[in-house]
């Protein structure tokens, strides 16, 4: 399944046959390609549907060849070269409520609209919000990166959190300049 789901462009940690969190955050993001609720088990379906999985639909049909689209309302992320997908990844977006730090409240929102990615920032860094892996900033202070916490439900202060292997995949994949579209996605 592991092979399967990395084929796919789901998967990047070692394929070791163990059911861990990686192999977890893989079929999360699996599942929400195909249109199924997340599930903590990758059941019969799941495993029928990796032999011929559906194709995803773009967010922006006709968006640049090489891109990243993150759906919102899928907490779903996908890298795409040549108009195809290579990397799709459950992320956690920001979680809507409000927060206060350094004497500046607002709401934890990630910015919907058509960025492009302005700085990267490799390995770990800390901020007055916490610590970040393999940072790509695409609006101000918003960026895509890794965390150790990527739940189910948006979960961040506006970043979009992936999976930590996803996170060393993206960054190299991913460089200064590259086109990424935020939307709510399709209902």
């Amino acid at each position: 399944m592991q092979r399967r789901l990395r084929d796919k462009g789901y998967f990047w940690g070692r394929a070791s046959g163990v059911y861990d969190d990686s192999t977890l955050a893989a079929v999360w993001g699996f599942q929400k390609s195909q249109g199924m609720p997340p599930r903590n088990v990758a059941d019969a379906k799941v495993l029928r549907l990796l032999e011929h999985p559906r194709r995803m639909r773009p967010l922006v049909p006709g968006g640049a060849r090489d891109r990243v689209e993150i759906d919102l309302r899928r907490q779903l992320l996908a890298v795409y070269r040549d108009r195809r997908p290579v990397l799709i990844s459950h992320v956690s977006s920001g979680a809507g409520v409000r927060f206060c730090e350094g004497g500046r409240c607002r709401v934890a929102r990630t910015p919907e609209g058509d960025f492009r990615v302005t700085k990267r920032a490799p390995g770990w860094t800390t901020g007055p919000l916490g610590s970040m892996y393999n940072s790509l900033y695409f609006v101000g202070g918003v960026a895509m990166h890794g965390s150790t916490k990527v739940p189910l439900r948006p979960a961040s202060h506006g970043c979009v959190r992936v999976p930590m292997d996803t996170a060393d995949r993206l960054y190299r994949l991913v460089d200064v300049g590259e086109p990424v579209y935020v939307r709510r996605g399709r209902g």
